[in-house]
Order: structure tokens, then sequence, then C-alpha cells
């Protein structure tokens, strides 16, 4: 009898009997924004721009990088050794010598002046 009441009660509203399109669509919805959701986090790991593409650029510019720090490690060491050949404990008289005439412009009467281009 209960069946009897729900049919009546739809034929009096008319509340039309859902379609199978409609059905189908609402079903298939959830699973469509999964694959949509996947897809796009999928192309945007690939494009992106920290994405597998990028990749290759990050690789470029990690060696040009190393390639600067290898050239300015060595100007380091450079100015480490001179540093530490003018330390006032134990200063290299040569270097010593050297950085006081060309400081104060001062030359030998034996010294041979050859002058040079800066560019």
């Amino acid at each position: 009898m209960g069946m009897d009441v729900m049919a009546r009660n739809r034929k009096q509203t008319g509340s039309p009997k859902p379609s199978a399109l409609g059905t189908m669509l609402r079903k298939a919805a959830i699973p469509a924004a999964g694959v949509i959701f996947v897809a796009f986090f999928g192309a945007y790991a690939v494009l992106g721009p920290n994405g597998m593409l990028a990749y290759g650029e990050y690789k470029r510019e990690l060696a040009k990088k190393q390639a600067d720090y290898a050239t300015l490690d060595k100007q380091r060491a450079v100015l480490r050794n001179r540093v530490e050949l003018l330390d006032p404990k134990h200063a290299n008289p040569d270097l010593v010598e050297e950085l006081a005439r060309e400081k104060l412009n001062v030359v030998h009467p034996d010294d041979v002046i050859v002058p040079l281009d800066k560019r």
C-alpha cells in the first residue's frame, strides 16, 4: 500500500521520472572532476615553472654558477695568500718592498722601468 501512495503523490506533483541521461551525468560527474584535477596537476608538473621542462634550464644555470664559484674561489685563494704574505708577524720582505715601491713611486738607480699599457 505504501507504494501506491508514493506513485499517487508523484502523479499529483508532476515530478518527472529521472531520465537515463541525467542519471548517467550525475554518476560521471565525480570521476570526471577527478580526471580534470589529475590532468591539471600533471600538466603543471611537466609544463610549470618548476616542471620537468624547466629542469634543463636549471642544469645550465647550475653549471654557470659552479664555474663562477670556481673563479671566485681561485681569486679568494690568491687574496688569502697575499694576506698571509703581508702578516706583520712574518711579512715577506720582497712583497713588502714591491708594495712600498709601487705606492711611493720609488725606484732604485739601477732599475729599468718598462711602461705597460693598462687597459
